[in-house]
């Protein structure tokens, strides 16, 4: 399997999710939580900035929908 971290596979709404969701593990590691949830609000936060995320390429999913091919008109 090759990932190819120039295409783009995760859409706007999806990133501002995952990014939300990310600050919020980072800060409740600050509030005490388990180090785990700091590591996975990483995580997070870095496919939402690339906009890449491995696991969908495995799976042949995208929320990108810039990305995806769409044929001219008329072909």
């Amino acid at each position: 399997m090759h990932f190819d971290i120039s295409k783009t596979n995760v859409g706007n709404i999806d990133r501002l999710i995952r990014a939300i969701v990310g600050v919020l593990l980072i800060v409740a590691v600050f509030r005490g939580s388990s180090w785990v949830g700091g590591v996975l609000g990483a995580v997070l936060l870095a496919t939402a900035y690339f906009r890449f995320c491995p696991s969908y390429t495995l799976f042949d999913f995208s929320t990108d929908s810039a990305s995806k091919d769409v044929a001219p008109l008329g072909k």
